[in-house]
């Protein structure tokens, strides 16, 4: 991960840059390839000397100003009539900046976590996809990633053309999206992806938005310091720890070939090694407890997953590694390096680099405070290295009395992960754009949040209102993505943290100008990231043709909007049953990891009903898996256990198994009639 010192630097170079200007500049999102939206008023801005006169050329039309005295300026293009292009862009001030083949057309931003920043390389028929994905109208700048502290002017990027070449790294989600668009509209589509793995909602709302969430501000206050402080505790630390390996003669031996080859090559005897069990502690005969000592493994790695790197992670502590593959070095955990506990220690090996077949792993662990421990054991993809390694001792330290052990510096507290921080992202990855003329945004991101769903009802709607107000450009489209289902199902019904979440989801759909697309049937139920990205991108496509471009299309799934209590059964009228309910069939098989193509046996709630996903209750508020048939727009729901029902439920799960769309094969959305409290009522920040 990027330790905080590094999010700052960027911030730094820019505020060199306003001191001494020198040249006319613009920020990377005004750049080669870009697309600009067909409206009224596109902003172009930059900086320049304080003074200077600066005009922006497109097309025939020149607009001028001059920079503000700290060094700012800022124009507006009329494009609303403007043709597709593409055009040249020129900036002219004491300098001349060119920008080649701008084009004009339509501005979505992709935000989110990680299933909306998922790579189109990583989805279902990638390579199928990218061999066929040249299209000069589709475009996508990948926002570099940043969360500072405070709001930023600064940001990196740049916009690529989809096809072959690059189309591999575009944001899935967002690429089908625009890819519909484009198709459906035939005008240029540009997508700003903006995201951040494991990232929350609140990292992304403004500061003084979020702090209205309860015990936001004093958490994102305290945050903020550690951050801020620990860069100098760290170098501290690396200064007096290293005064005090010297002074104890515990520093590390440089680690000659020879003793590579004889510890982390291939097909060593095994004599003088001894059997270890790991997570535990490494301890035994001949084990130094301080001073190095060598872990070695051999493990298989199929054929199938050569194209693919090699993960190692080697967990959260504060232990000293290098990593060898086969005799070659590729990653250490000095003291200078690793932060300490609180960091994962990653080793990415790249393709080519190891083989099909046995492999031999070797783990140098330099232990000179602390007895070497593995808790948890090393991990290799999804698969962890538990069991049985060898081990070595290459030399050991004296003993250190306890005194002087215990004078041994400790790292400092790890700090918060800057983009998890409340506002962070918000203020490196939003807020630097506010000025780009856009069309809309469409959201992926909640799986972070699910701890907290009820706080989410509050805090989504904060996010958006506020964007849109920064923005200034209205009220723009924001259409979002429900959290699709994921872990493993349940045999019983009950209550669901992720039915809550997207409970909070469905409830968004109050304010003006949002739409939800429902991804309850592409989930898996052993992967947080769906390999499937058509669906979601394709759905908010609908959504977006349907509401913003005025399009007579099916756009939403089943809606419920009202219940009626009859004769000991339940009838639900559902809205936009598009050519009517339809109790779609279920697999056999429930999907696990597609990309391991793993399944397991799908087992049926109520195998005899016509429509799966259905439980009801009475007054005692005992869920029990209902039968449901469709009539009309209407399902009737009942069971011979609850004689006298008071509510429904349908698809209230991690991970339902139901099956309720419309004749536009769009899903039911997720709902409950009954208010009973939620099991996330308490969750906060």
């Amino acid at each position: 991960m990027n330790l905080p010192i590094r999010l700052f630097s960027a911030g730094l170079f820019f505020a060199l840059l306003n001191v001494c200007f020198a040249d006319v500049k613009v920020p990377p999102i005004i750049s080669d390839h870009m697309v600009l939206k067909k409206s009224a008023k596109v902003p172009i801005w930059g900086t320049a000397d304080p003074g200077e006169k600066v005009s922006v050329s497109l097309n025939g039309q020149t607009v001028s100003t001059h920079a503000t005295p700290d060094g700012k300026w800022n124009v507006a293009l009329n494009l609303s009539k403007s043709r597709p292009g593409p055009f040249k862009l020129v900036v002219q001030g004491k300098n001349k900046i060119t920008v080649s083949d701008v084009v004009v057309g339509e501005v979505w931003i992709a935000s989110g976590q990680s299933n909306m920043e998922w790579f189109l390389k990583d989805t279902i028929n990638a390579s199928a996809t990218i061999a066929a994905s040249s299209n000069p109208l589709l475009r996508q700048f990948s926002y570099a990633k940043n969360a500072p502290p405070a709001p930023t002017d600064d940001f990196g990027g740049k916009w690529v053309v989809a096809g072959p070449e690059d189309s591999a790294n575009f944001g899935a989600v967002g690429y089908y999206f625009g890819k519909t668009l484009q198709k459906e509209l035939s005008v240029p589509v540009g997508i700003i992806s903006t995201t951040w793995g494991g990232s929350p909602l609140e990292a992304w709302t403004r500061a003084e938005v979020i702090d209205a969430m309860p015990n936001v501000q004093s958490k994102r206050q305290r945050a903020t310091e550690e951050i801020l402080t620990y860069p100098a505790l760290r170098t501290t630390y690396v200064e007096s720890f290293g005064k005090w390996l010297r002074e104890t003669g515990r520093e590390d031996r440089p680690v000659a070939d020879a003793v590579v080859s004889a510890f982390a090559g291939k097909d060593i005897p095994g004599d003088g090694w001894t059997t270890v069990k790991l997570p535990g502690g490494i301890a035994g005969s001949g084990l130094a407890a301080n001073g190095v000592i060598w872990l070695r493994r051999d493990i298989e790695i199929p054929a199938e997953n050569t194209s693919k790197p090699l993960r190692f992670n080697l967990g959260r502590t504060a232990r000293f590694d290098t990593v060898y593959l086969n005799g070659r070095h590729f990653q250490s955990f000095t003291y200078e390096s690793y932060p300490g506990v609180g960091f994962s220690k990653i080793v990415t090996i790249p393709p080519g680099q190891f083989v099909a077949g046995k492999n031999t792993v070797a783990i140098r662990v330099y232990a000179p405070v602390d007895p070497v421990q593995f808790d948890p054991s090393p991990k290799l993809v999804r698969t962890a290295l538990d069991g049985e390694w060898l081990a070595k001792t290459e030399y050991e330290f004296p003993p250190l009395d306890a005194a002087r052990l215990a004078a041994a510096p400790q790292p400092p507290k790890n700090p918060p992960d800057a983009q998890n921080v409340p506002g962070f992202l918000y203020n490196g990855m939003i807020h630097p754009m506010l000025s780009y003329a856009i069309t809309g945004a469409i959201w992926y991101q909640g799986e972070s949040n699910v701890a907290r769903a009820v706080a989410y009802r509050k805090a989504f709607p904060l996010m958006i209102t506020d964007w849109r107000q920064r923005f200034g450009q209205g009220d723009f489209p924001f259409y979002f993505c429900q959290l699709a289902n994921f872990t493993r199902k349940t045999n019983s019904p009950g209550d669901s943290s992720w039915a809550e979440l997207r409970e909070a989801q469905s409830m968004t759909l109050k304010l003006q100008n949002t739409g939800q697309a429902v991804l309850i049937d592409v989930g898996e139920s052993d992967d947080i990231h769906p390999r499937n990205k058509r669906d979601p991108g394709e759905r908010l496509a609908r959504i977006a043709l349907a509401q913003t471009y005025g399009q007579k299309i099916p756009y939403s799934g089943p809606v419920y909007s009202q219940m009626q209590i009859e004769n000991g059964k339940i009838r639900l009228k559902f809205d936009h049953t598009d050519g009517g309910l339809i109790a779609r069939p279920l697999p056999g098989t429930d999907l696990l990891v597609s990309a391991d193509n793993k399944t397991a046996p799908l087992i049926r709630n109520t195998p005899e009903s016509q429509v799966e996903g259905f439980a009801i209750c009475g007054d005692d508020r005992k869920w029990v898996w209902a039968d449901a048939e469709i009539s009309g727009d209407y399902v009737i729901v009942w069971s011979n256990q609850v004689p006298t029902p008071v509510a429904v439920r349908y698809g209230w799960a991690n991970n339902p198994t139901c099956n309720l769309y419309n004749g536009a094969g769009l899903p039911a959305s997720p709902f409950r009639t009954d208010d009973f409290p939620e099991i996330t009522a308490k969750g906060e920040f």
